[in-house]
Order: C-alpha cells, then sequence, then structure tokens
C-alpha cells in the first residue's frame, strides 16, 4: 500500500478575512491533492472567524483554531504544533501560491536529505505588481538580511529541532530569525525556478510598515544575542542598524581598536558610519 506524505498548511489570519477565501482556494486547487490546511485565527476582531468555518463545510481537510491576539510567531508555532503532517508550509492569509508549489517542493524534501528547506520564485500583486527581485541565498547573506519569504516548505521535525519561531518577534522579522535558527548549523537550501507565491501588497502589508524603527532595532538586538556565534563568524562583529554596512563597520572598528590613533574628525567619522 502506497503512503502518500501529508503537507500541512498553516495559514495565521489577523483580521484578513475578506482574503481568506482566496489563500485557501490557491492550496485547494494544488495539484499534489494531501494537504490539510490549519487556519489560525489570531484574534481577530472581523468575519475570519466565519469565513473559516464557511471553508470547513463539507471538507474534511480544513481545520480552525483560534487564539487571542499573540501575534504571527505564536499562531505559526501552533498551528505546526497541531499538524498532522511531517511537512510544513506557513501562508499568510492574504498571499497565495500556484498549483504547482507544493508539489515540486515536496519533491525536493523527499529525494534530498541534506535540503532543510525549498522556496521558490516570486511576484507581488495588488498595490503593486511584478517579480520580487529576491537576493540570491547564502549565509554571509542571511546574516544581514532575509532573503526567504515566509512561504517555504520544510519538514516539521526541523522546525521543532530549531526551536519553533521566536514569541518575542511579535511584529514582525519572526520568519527571517527563524531561518537562522534552522540553517545556522547546517542543511542545504532550494530555490525552485518555479513562480509559486504571490505577496500581496495593501494598505496594511507589513513589508510596507516595518522600516527603520523600534522595530527592527529589536529584531536586530535579538538577533545579536541569540545567534551572536554565527552573526559574529559571518560579520566579524554585532549586526548594525545599517545592516548592509555591518561588515564594512565592524572591520573598520576591528583595526582601529588595536590602532593609535588621533583626530576628532576620524571618530565623528566612524560615529556617523556606525549610524548606531
Amino acid at each position: 500500500m502506497i503512503i502518500h506524505s501529508l503537507v500541512s498548511v498553516v495559514i495565521p489570519c489577523y483580521n484578513h478575512g475578506d482574503y481568506l477565501i482566496e489563500a485557501v482556494n490557491s492550496v485547494l486547487n494544488s495539484t499534489y491533492p494531501f494537504v490539510e490546511i490549519i487556519v489560525v485565527d489570531d484574534g481577530s476582531t472581523d468575519n475570519t472567524g466565519e469565513i473559516a468555518r464557511q471553508l470547513m463545510t463539507g471538507r474534511e481537510n480544513i481545520f480552525y483554531i483560534y487564539q487571542s491576539n499573540q501575534g504571527p510567531s505564536v499562531a505559526r508555532n501552533r498551528g505546526i504544533e497541531e499538524a498532522n503532517g511531517s511537512y510544513i508550509l506557513p501562508l499568510d492569509a492574504d498571499d497565495k501560491i500556484s498549483s504547482q508549489y507544493i508539489e515540486e517542493a515536496l519533491e525536493v524534501l523527499k529525494t534530498s536529505s541534506e535540503t532543510m528547506l525549498v522556496y521558490c520564485k516570486a511576484e507581488y500583486f495588488g498595490l503593486k505588481n511584478g517579480l520580487w527581485d529576491l537576493k540570491p541565498f547564502s549565509l554571509k547573506k542571511l546574516a544581514i538580511d532575509n532573503m526567504i519569504f515566509s512561504c517555504a516548505m520544510f519538514r516539521k521535525a526541523d522546525w521543532r529541532n530549531a526551536g519553533g519561531y521566536a514569541h518575542e518577534l511579535k511584529t514582525g522579522w519572526e520568519d527571517w530569525e527563524f531561518w537562522i535558527s534552522m540553517l545556522k548549523n547546517g542543511g542545504h537550501v532550494c530555490r525552485l525556478e518555479l513562480t509559486g507565491f504571490y505577496y500581496r501588497i495593501h494598505q496594511y502589508s507589513r513589508r510596507r510598515t516595518n522600516k527603520k524603527t523600534a522595530i527592527e532595532r529589536h529584531a536586530i538586538d535579538f538577533v545579536n544575542q541569540k545567534h551572536h556565534g554565527f552573526i559574529t563568524t559571518h560579520l566579524k562583529g554585532p549586526l548594525r542598524m545599517n545592516r548592509k554596512k555591518s561588515l564594512l563597520i565592524n572591520t573598520i572598528y576591528n583595526t582601529l581598536g588595536f590602532a593609535k590613533f588621533e583626530g576628532k574628525n576620524l571618530m565623528k567619522g566612524m560615529i556617523r558610519l556606525m549610524d548606531i
């Protein structure tokens, strides 16, 4: 008897009930039929619960969980903990996937034990349309910034080994920190040539609002503390608010730390460059 692998698609939803049908239907239209969908209502005050229950009618593979509002990390962890599948695909309620994405991503994970994470090419839709120009993956680049969106497939066992999504990051950057937790000690990453993920841009998109603010400072401080060895190895020091210049800043700082120098202009220039 052939036993098919079950893929659990976890959809956290906070006041995105109007988009939820489109997200769920994109999963139901998948060419890989052995999926379950877990909608985690993160304390929504809109019609999310009503929409989710409508979607469950006549279907045995859609499940609904309600919790008080605790943020996307807690919602994803809750859904994954309840998941029956060995493979997990997070999907935000306002986004959608292509019909081939699950099948192609699963094939990579099943045939390559060294691969821990599979994602694909992506496009924007909504207020902005077009290709999402993602940087190529490397651990060094991951230490600076995230180039893997949240809708990437991984094994539930690897989620557990990584400690799950950090509850401390309630308002953003949680997927980036989770990829670091999962990948910093080894494991391959595969990006499919398929355009399989569609990221909705709307008035309240987190990518439009998460700028260089206290939110980013909190995330950077958290990553520096939790992943000190990984960050220091790749950046020769801590991640800075001016993230792209972190390696340059740390290299200069380390060099000047052992040198005798004079001059107020040099010190002022260093402070301006470090931007901390």
